[in-house]
């Protein structure tokens, strides 16, 4: 599996999963664009130590990403693939409708959904004049199994799931468009949230939660393989059989 002249952003790269996804692409020779909101100097260090690019823009922000992808261009002179990895939450039981207020409802949905359409959209043009152009969005098992951090977040990875195989369809064959779906994955986000770990850890079929690296792995082999499009590939150590 070799990248060498190939462009990836990863949005959301400063840390946990977008991070590792941008430490492995870069290890394997491509020039990788690190991505991200509010973590400035986080990102940027992500950026120097693979020896790739940062770019600071708010996915939810329609302008922002248009200069940023123009940019990603213009400095590389190339985009072959997006992986939409920025992402928003937060933890509010199902039943507390009120909890769920419009500017937290707006926030997730921006963030995780809309952002992914907005990158998406802008990276198209670029992304059709790759010879494996193709984009990897980072959902979830809380977009195909009622269950997740809160409601909107789980109405977001779902949202995602279903634009994946749409915008499939309708750039194959220049551009593919796929999903990697994690269950738990170990970050700095989940550290506290020993429950839900320990009940993965006892019940799915892979008896243990996924780390970052196995989902940057998932990544890889979407980005490599050149048939597979339309994908929501399951990372979740088969908790979605349960």
């Amino acid at each position: 599996m070799n990248f060498d002249g190939k462009t990836v952003l990863v949005t959301g790269g400063s840390s946990g999963i977008g991070e590792r996804c941008a430490e492995r692409f870069a290890a394997l020779g491509a020039t990788v664009i690190v991505n991200s909101a509010r973590s400035v100097e986080a990102g940027e260090a992500v950026a120097a130590r693979i020896g790739g690019l940062y770019l600071q823009a708010d996915v939810s922000d329609k302008a922002a990403v248009e200069v940023m992808i123009a940019a990603a261009v213009e400095r590389t002179g190339r985009l072959d693939v997006v992986i939409n990895n920025a992402g928003a939450t937060e933890v509010i039981p199902h039943d507390d409708l009120d909890a769920v207020t419009d500017e937290v409802w707006h926030r997730i949905i921006d963030t995780n959904l809309t952002g992914t359409w907005y990158v998406t959209r802008a990276a198209v043009p670029h992304l059709r004049e790759s010879d494996n152009g193709c984009v990897i969005n980072v959902t979830s098992l809380a977009g195909v199994r009622v269950l997740g951090s809160s409601i909107p977040y789980a109405v977001s990875k779902a949202g995602i799931n279903h634009l994946t195989r749409l915008l499939a369809r309708a750039l194959g064959p220049d551009v593919r468009v796929n999903a990697v779906a994690p269950g738990l994955v170990d970050t700095p986000w989940t550290s506290d949230w020993n429950e839900i770990r320990e009940y993965v850890r006892a019940t799915v079929p892979a008896r243990r939660s996924a780390t970052p690296d196995d989902i940057a792995e998932a990544c890889l082999f979407l980005a490599h393989s050149t048939l597979v499009t339309g994908d929501i590939l399951m990372v979740d150590g088969g908790h979605h059989l349960l």
